[in-house]
């Protein structure tokens, strides 16, 4: 009995890993994630080995924002760019236990159809968004502009005073909002 249930539970763990694995069908997309489109990149990234992980980490090499990327493929767990300029690869893996988002969600708040409008925020924040650096004084916007959304298992809303973001895998940091603006930043 018990090595019919464990083959039983071994079965269904293959066909799930398995079906996260296949590209997502056409009809299976949302509206606006589209295959061999050109979107920009809607914040400054950092990526290790041409990998982006959904869970924000601060290191690696910096990828900036309304940096123009093809989606060459999207499935359940992962989507597949190509740096247009460079032709580079970038994988976005998602980690939905810390995005609290699907795969195609995910995808919407990295990539978009068009560029951000950087005239929006001051020089001092502009010179950190191109950075991927936050610095006291900036506005929320400038800071999601600048290091992207922090995990919502950490921040569950956008509303909070203070955003817990991941350095790495061991360390966080949180930035402190008054007023709408960067207090400070504890690592």
């Amino acid at each position: 009995m018990h090595r019919k249930t464990f083959l039983l539970t071994l079965l269904s763990l293959i066909v799930l890993l398995t079906g996260c694995k296949k590209e997502l069908k056409p009809d299976q997309l949302a509206p606006g994630v589209q295959p061999g489109q050109v979107y920009y990149t809607q914040f400054s990234l950092f990526q290790e080995k041409n990998n982006f992980r959904t869970t924000n980490y601060r290191k690696g090499i910096l990828i900036p924002i309304n940096t123009a990327v093809s989606l060459q493929s999207i499935r359940a767990d992962q989507a597949e760019l190509r740096l247009v300029e460079s032709g580079q690869p970038l994988s976005i893996e998602n980690v939905p236990k810390h995005t609290v988002d699907d795969m195609q969600t995910a995808f919407k708040k990295i990539a978009g159809p068009n560029k951000v409008d950087l005239s929006q925020f001051s020089a001092t924040e502009k010179d950190a968004i191109l950075a991927g650096q936050v610095k006291k004084g900036m506005s929320r916007k400038a800071v999601l502009a600048a290091i992207g959304y922090p995990p919502q298992n950490e921040t569950p809303s956008l509303n909070s005073n203070d955003w817990t973001y991941w350095s790495n895998r061991f360390n966080r940091f949180i930035v402190h909002f008054k007023n709408d603006k960067v207090d400070n930043i504890v690592d």
